[in-house]
């Protein structure tokens, strides 16, 4: 009986360990298998802009960059909950 509650206890912990074995396994070979050998680097340049230099990022599967910033209407954190005097009134 004491053996049966010792396995029990111990194939919990022995299933989690091979799991965590197996998944470290397939990560460090997927790493490998990548085939970039450059990194790349971030470069801050003189305009504030960062850019990345190097890597093996293809500029060809990024999305354009939009031209010039989008513009709104109206403020989007306000709504007609917080303006002034919309609270005090009843719906």
């Amino acid at each position: 009986m004491a053996v049966g509650a010792r396995l029990a206890g111990v194939l919990p912990l022995a299933g989690a360990t091979l799991a965590a074995v197996a998944l470290g396994g397939v990560a460090v070979f997927t790493v490998q298998a990548a085939g970039c050998g450059d990194p790349g680097q971030y470069v801050q340049r003189d305009d504030g802009q960062v850019e990345l230099m190097g890597s093996c990022v293809d500029p060809e599967h990024l999305p354009p960059a939009q031209e010039e910033p989008q513009t709104y209407e109206s403020d989007p954190a306000l709504n007609e909950l917080s303006r002034p005097g919309q609270l005090d009134q009843a719906p």
